[in-house]
């Protein structure tokens, strides 16, 4: 190889050389340059502790920051007016209200009504109608005056559509709107509506006649006990002794009818009126605690409801006609019926008795007219 050959590939090598020289120093200039200007233009990043370095795990957006901190309840400045908020920028109560109408409240109640609906089917099944022991007499004694079934029935009917309209509001989404269409829902929910929030009041009124109409005859004696202890009745063979009201029954009117009634009754006159002034918070809640208790109420309704008709024969008369069966009188109520005896109340024949209206029960201490 001549010395001119040899002197052209060195200087090729050597020109290969720095070629790839310069490509490796481009290439760590072009990432080294743009961290040092960072480092340059940002004091602080190089002394930021290594615990609180940008992460995508700590990042927040500056728009959630500014809507989480106006969310905090913290008082303000809004143009809102009315009783219900004001100063406060965003209230938490309405998402809260609405997740727990729409998940716990619901599923708690469908499932309470349901289990009672088929604890008392299934009872039917197993235990069938309490019949009349020795038959019909014939003989009727009065059992409720007309002033007391008139309230009863008043309370009665409007507690079925209260019951219907507030469930058709709570659960049409679901159930009335694949029926009904949305037009036709909106129709109907409104007019539920109506009927529910002007029918409520007259309701919480007459709930509040009845109460204090019987609570003479629901004061717990001690034959209430020995009631429950042989089973009301309905468990096993043998009729207990009780009085005008029995366990079972005196048991509906305190849970029931008193607890929550009243629970039901005050609720609802504060979302009825939200003119009085009442925040918020307390309609909301007001909103959940009415629907629980009134789900729980209709769920124990059931269950009055089947031993009053068709649980119990010859039960249904004595609301329906004011007069029961001296018989029916003898096995369910024969204190009770002991005393009208004493008290000088004569049985007359249930189609004597049928063709005039029932004669009211005399007080205490007084001796009837007839």
């Amino acid at each position: 190889m001549s010395t001119s050959t040899r002197t052209a590939r060195e200087r090729l090598a050597r020109r290969k050389k720095s070629m790839a020289w310069t490509f490796c120093l481009v290439l760590v200039l072009s990432m080294a340059l743009p961290l040092g200007a960072y480092l340059v233009t940002t004091p602080g990043a190089v002394a930021q502790p290594a615990g609180e370095r940008f992460s995508e795990e700590h990042a927040t957006n500056p728009r959630s920051d500014t809507w989480r901190h106006a969310r905090a309840d913290g008082e303000g400045f809004t143009t809102a007016s009315g009783p219900y908020v004001t100063n406060q920028l965003i209230s938490n109560i309405g998402e809260n209200w609405r997740q727990m109408r729409n998940g716990p409240v619901k599923a708690v109640g469908s499932w309470v009504m349901g289990l009672s609906l088929a604890a008392v089917a299934l009872f039917f099944l197993v235990r069938g109608r309490i019949r009349l022991d020795g038959g019909r007499s014939g003989m009727t004694v009065p059992r409720w005056t007309v002033f007391e079934r008139s309230v009863h029935w008043f309370v009665a009917i409007s507690f079925i559509i209260l019951s219907i309209t507030g469930l058709s509001l709570l659960f049409g989404r679901h159930v009335l709107i694949p029926l009904m269409g949305n037009a036709g829902f909106a129709g109907y929910a409104q007019a539920a509506m109506y009927v529910h929030n002007f029918l409520g009041p007259a309701f919480g009124v007459a709930l509040l006649v009845m109460i204090l109409m019987w609570i003479r005859n629901n004061i717990p004696t001690g034959t209430d006990l020995k009631w429950f202890a042989t089973g009301g009745g309905l468990i096993g063979k043998g009729h207990p002794s009780a009085g005008k009201l029995n366990g079972g029954e005196k048991v509906w009117y305190w849970l029931g009818v008193v607890i929550m009634g009243s629970i039901v009754v005050v609720t609802g006159f504060i979302l009825d009126f939200p003119n009085w002034g009442q925040s918020r918070e307390i309609m909301a809640w007001s909103q959940v605690l009415h629907a629980v208790v009134a789900m729980f109420w209709i769920a124990f309704a059931f269950g009055h409801i089947y031993i009053g008709t068709l649980g119990t024969e010859g039960a249904f008369e004595g609301m329906a006609k004011g007069r029961v069966d001296t018989n029916w009188a003898k096995q369910h109520h024969d204190l009770w019926y002991d005393e009208l005896i004493q008290q000088g109340v004569k049985p007359e024949p249930a189609e004597e008795a049928g063709a005039t209206a029932p004669s009211p029960e005399p007080a205490a201490g007084q001796k009837p007219t007839s």
